[in-house]
Formats: structure tokens, sequence, C-alpha cells
């Protein structure tokens, strides 16, 4: 990446930074002062330059590890050599490739901590400064609201998606959400990836789903955001994407390859986004970061690992395609739980 210009970053967006990442050390993941950790890390983009020296600050104890100094082999023997209970931080440009599957998981299965950042380099410039802003943590925010989300889609009969006259309607049940808002005390595994901000259902009976939302993202098949022009009008009927309007032919080459490979295109995830750093204006270019953006997203294909559904065999679904939605109000049966572009509950 070194024939790649980044604007760099300011001391005062470091300073953001370190005051974020202190906050989800000690708030989010609760880790005790001076308890061992690791600090995994590359300096290829400013974005992952800038967190490796704001989690120096946050974790003085840690062992700090630049891939580019290391093998393979030492980075693994060293996450091995780690008592159960310890701090992984991973912060990395693209994706570490260190030779273990689904490595996050790996390190929960040995009873670590894990704090992960990726694909930072997607995000830069005017980007970068929008990631560090969503590394805030507010722990009342998002552990009081989220939960009060959570409460009420729990107890819903129906859900609707309101863009002017457009409605999708759920004219169902959810399924109990699920939370990711940095509240791990009740949990087995402590932490995942940042930034953070989201509850997630689906509904309950995926072929009462029907109606009109309009697009104004969605992650392309690289797994980067793409913004069209103007927004595409999805048409969904018994829990599927039939037909667009004014669509792109990016847009359509998604369908077109999740048809061809599971036959039709099923709506499943429905997320409620709650990271306020992230939003219709103020977007970054990777889908797992922008996820996190305040509003509603969906998914697109017939994989949703969080909930089973006996019409899909986890083997045969290969789609999880997010896509985001304009919307002036978000109806929880009778109570709208979005107002302003900001949950009220």
């Amino acid at each position: 990446m070194s024939d790649i210009h980044y604007q760099p970053i300011s001391d005062e967006q470091l300073a953001a930074a370190s005051r974020h990442t202190h906050d989800i050390v000690t708030l989010a993941i609760a880790h005790p002062t001076g308890a061992p950790a690791l600090v995994v890390f590359d300096t290829e983009c400013p974005l992952a330059l800038t967190l490796s020296q704001a989690y120096g600050a946050a974790l003085p104890q840690a062992q700090r590890m630049d891939v580019a100094d290391f093998s393979n082999e030492a980075v693994l023997a060293a996450f091995a050599n780690l008592p159960a209970g310890a701090l992984v931080v991973l912060i990395q440009s693209t994706h570490f490739r260190l030779d273990a599957y689904r490595l996050r998981v790996q390190l929960f299965n040995q009873g670590l901590k894990v704090i992960e950042h990726v694909h930072l380099a997607r995000m830069v410039d005017a980007q970068a400064a929008l990631y560090i802003d969503a590394l805030a943590y507010d722990a009342d925010y998002y552990r009081g609201v989220g939960a009060a989300l959570k409460q009420k889609i729990d107890a819903a009969q129906t859900a609707r998606v309101t863009f002017g006259d457009d409605v999708l309607l759920f004219d169902t049940p959810l399924e109990s959400a699920k939370m990711n808002v940095g509240d791990y005390r009740e949990m087995t595994n402590v932490g995942g990836q940042f930034p953070i901000g989201e509850v997630f259902t689906e509904a309950r009976d995926l072929m009462r789903v029907s109606g009109r939302a309009q697009v104004f993202v969605f992650g392309d098949m690289s797994f980067h955001c793409n913004w069209p022009d103007a927004p595409i009008t999805l048409i969904v009927e018994a829990g599927r994407v039939v037909a667009t309007e004014d669509s792109t032919a990016e847009f359509d080459a998604v369908l077109d390859k999740i048809r061809a490979v599971e036959g039709e295109v099923w709506l499943r995830e429905l997320g409620f986004g709650m990271n306020r750093a992230f939003g219709v204006t103020r977007k970054v270019s990777d889908i797992g970061t922008f996820e996190r953006q305040c509003g509603i997203h969906l998914s697109l294909g017939a994989k949703h690992g969080s909930y089973n559904k006996p019409q899909f065999k986890r083997r045969d679904t290969r789609f999880h395609i997010d896509v985001f939605v304009l919307a002036v109000a978000v109806w929880l049966d009778e109570a709208n739980v979005f107002v302003d572009g900001a949950w009220h509950v």
C-alpha cells in the first residue's frame, strides 16, 4: 500500500481515539487494570497506526506485535501462551491471514477476550474520522436503549418500516432480538468486532413479510458499500424480493448472483442499527462497519446464522447481503420507535 497517499490523522483525532479505546477496554470489555493483554497490529494505513497507538495508551502493560516483524507461527504462539481471561486486540488494515480459521472464534474458545478492528484501509481521510467517532462508547445509550429496543421487539406482534408511501410490513411476531451493544456481563464470549451498536431480529414467519423499501446503500460482492445515485425500491412479497424499481447494474448483479445459487432472494434480518456516528450522510466503505449505522438494515439471501428456519438447511444457505433502507418511522405494533433519525423507546 506504499503507493497510496493517505491524509494524516490529526492530533485531535488521535486524542479522541485514545479516549474511545480507553472506554472500550474499561467500560465495554471491563478488562482489569494491568491484566494480561496482547495487541497485534499492522501499520499499513493511518487508521491502523492510530489505533495501535491508542490501544498502547489504554493497555500500557500489553505485549505488542507488529505483524510485519513476526511470523504467523510466532503470533499464533503468543495467542496460545495467553492465560484465560487475557485480552487480545486485533488491528487490521485488511484482515490478518494467520493460518487460523475464524481467528476470533478460536480465541474465544481459548477463553480470551477479543477486540477486533478489520478492513481499516477501506476507511481513509474523512471516513477515518467517522470511524474514530463511531468508537465512542456511551454505556447508558447502548445498554439502556438497546435493552429497551429488545424488550419492545420481543413483545411486538407486527412491525412496519415506513418511508413516504412505502411500507415494509412484518405481519408476524419477530424472533427474540439479539444485541451487540458492548454489554458482555451475561455472555460467554467477551468482545467482538468494533465499532458496535446494533439490535437485530427477523420475522418468525418469513412468508408474512411484504411491501416496499427504499435502499440507499447495499453491500457488493466484495463487502464494500455501494451507494447508488438514487434509492432503489425493493418490492417484497411473501418474504422474497420479487422486483425492483430504479435498480442499478451493480445491484442487479447482486440479486442475480443470489438467485443463481439459492433460487430466490429471501429477506431475513431486520437490523436496528444504533451507532450515531453513521447514517444517510455519514457513510464509510466497509459494509461490516456501516452495518452499525443508526437506522434500519435488512439482509438479502437465505443465510442468517443467528436464527434457524425449517425451510433452510444451513449447508445450502450462502448469501447474507446487507442493504440499508430509508425510514421515517419504525413501528412496533402501534408505537413508533424511530423519530427524526433517532431511537425513542
